[in-house]
């Protein structure tokens, strides 16, 4: 298991390095740092000058050794816009983001999987029909719609739910680093639309891969066995089937995890989210080239992080894994 692990652990960083790079060379061909500091006004002598000063005179390689050693301490660039470092940028934008994630996870879990398992266990009920048939409708609609309607239904004809920005928030540590939505009425309001909109994506795809995965197991030789024992219907439903099915579930959810962290983007922008999708296009709009790098790589982290510990936790759970990765 601990040469599993260090493999794992290895290739994700090799993956980071190639994010790294990748998103280096994007910001050495998308702007110019000379000119965002200094305008327009500066003569080309005297910005080749501040070119050499600066070292974007120097070879790639250079460059890029030069920005990995920075960014191995924590310096991803310099926010022009903010005035400060692009990652207490991005940190000061990452819970809110993390709260609305996390709030779509938990709609995800406590709604797929039981009507996953019930439209496996009684596929050709009315019910199990209906929710197959919203699910391919929910599979079609992109998830800026989903938001708009939820808005036009819950926010602006019931007059129910709040549509845009987070509400009161908590200082969870005392020093302004973490403003919690979790823990007031009126955060939790204003997370319900938001984490519907975003759960939405991924919602009818764990339906279906729940309902699937349950289906095949029901026809394996070990539960027809359970059968043939005798055993109680809840048992071999819930302990048997049910407990191999989240196998493969468990490694998809750890992927779209990462997944939703970039598609908070659309989200965020519907509903005025403070959180790191809408900092994204903001830069965009700013042209903050270290802060749009900075992100990057950042969600580029995070997504290999939780594969990473989503791949030694399925290891763990079904040892065949570590068998097949030393052949």
């Amino acid at each position: 298991m601990f040469a599993f692990i260090v493999r794992r652990i290895t290739q994700a960083l090799f993956v980071m390095l190639i994010i790294s790079m990748i998103g280096f060379a994007i910001k050495n061909k998308i702007g110019d740092p000379v000119r965002d500091l200094v305008g327009e006004r500066v003569t080309p002598a005297e910005r080749e000058q501040l070119r050499d000063k600066l070292g974007l005179n120097d070879p790639f390689f250079t460059q890029y050794s030069r920005f990995l050693k920075n960014a191995l301490q924590g310096d991803l660039g310099h926010s022009f816009f903010y005035k400060k470092p692009a990652l207490s940028v991005i940190v000061a934008k990452a819970p809110a983001t993390i709260e609305l994630v996390l709030g779509a996870a938990f709609i995800i879990i406590l709604v797929s999987l039981p009507l996953g398992v019930y439209t496996a266990l009684r596929p050709r009920s009315f019910f199990s029909r209906m929710v197959m048939g919203f699910s391919t409708l929910g599979v079609s609609i992109p998830v800026f719609l989903t938001a708009i309607m939820l808005i036009y239904i819950f926010g602006v004809q019931l007059n129910w739910l709040p549509s845009y920005g987070r509400g009161e928030t908590v200082d969870i540590f005392g020093n302004g680093w973490w403003q919690s939505g979790f823990l007031t009425r009126d955060g939790l309001l204003h997370l319900i639309l938001p984490c519907f909109a975003l759960a939405s994506i991924m919602l009818p795809l764990f339906i279906r891969l729940i309902r699937s995965e349950m289906m095949e197991v029901l026809e394996t030789e070990y539960i027809k066995y359970a059968w043939a024992k005798g055993l109680n219907p809840m048992r071999i439903w819930l302990v048997h089937a049910f407990k191999n099915t989240l196998l493969p579930v468990v490694t998809v959810f750890g992927v779209q995890i990462g997944i939703m962290f970039a598609f908070t983007i659309l989200t965020e922008t519907v509903f005025q989210w403070q959180g790191m999708g809408y900092m994204f296009l903001e830069a965009v709009e700013r042209s903050d080239i270290s802060l749009l790098i900075a992100y990057l790589i950042v969600v580029g982290s995070v997504f290999v992080i939780v594969n990473t510990v989503v791949d030694i936790i399925y290891g763990f759970i079904n040892p065949t894994v570590r068998i097949a990765g030393r052949t």
